[in-house]
């Protein structure tokens, strides 16, 4: 998935949400309109990604508690300059989980979510948004969890319990998606 990839799918997202629709769109206009918004040197907003992780079961998601923000989310991060934002949604997943990206399943090769959320000041970092593409994958909740100094913690989260661990708009959405999508696959698996 490169830049223009990454852009015709920004422009042609479709979602119920309406305000992913608008974060969508304007990633359609800042991939059109800024040739450094996967560098986080950039204007302020720029492309980052992350992974939102379903064990086999469909029971649980997998939130890393972390270390600079003191919150839980889904593993993810900053582009670096790399278009594909795809490889590094699972190259992050890789390193925050400390799971191979052998292990880690793509559940659906389309975009899953789309979000943009800013993030306050920490250090010599200024305050700044994030453009989130987001993608839904599976790990076996078996695998041994390493982790890496990003995180505190690492935790699978029953479903039912994500609210306790993160009430954020953009993890109930990701949630309500995932539950969807489990509905959908599993009646016609």
């Amino acid at each position: 998935m490169d830049r223009q990839i990454l852009q015709t799918l920004l422009c042609q997202y479709r979602s119920h949400y309406m305000e992913e629709l608008a974060y969508a769109r304007r990633g359609c206009s800042l991939l059109h309109s800024d040739p450094d918004c996967f560098f986080r040197e950039g204007s302020g907003l720029h492309i980052t990604a992350s992974t939102w992780i379903l064990n086999p079961a469909g029971t649980a998601t997998l939130f890393m508690l972390h270390r600079k923000l003191e919150q839980w989310f889904q593993p993810g991060g900053h582009a670096d300059g790399d278009e594909n934002v795809l490889a590094v949604a699972l190259k992050e997943c890789s390193e925050e989980t400390g799971v191979a990206e052998t292990d880690i399943h793509l559940l659906q090769s389309s975009i899953f979510d789309v979000d943009i959320h800013r993030t306050r000041r920490h250090g010599t970092e200024p305050a700044h948004q994030h453009l989130d593409i987001r993608f839904l994958v599976e790990i076996d909740d078996r695998i041994p969890l390493d982790g890496n100094s990003e995180s505190h913690a690492l935790r699978w989260i029953p479903l039912h319990e994500v609210h306790a661990y993160n009430k954020g708009l953009s993890i109930h959405r990701m949630l309500i998606k995932s539950m969807e999508w489990l509905r959908l696959h599993r009646n016609q698996g």
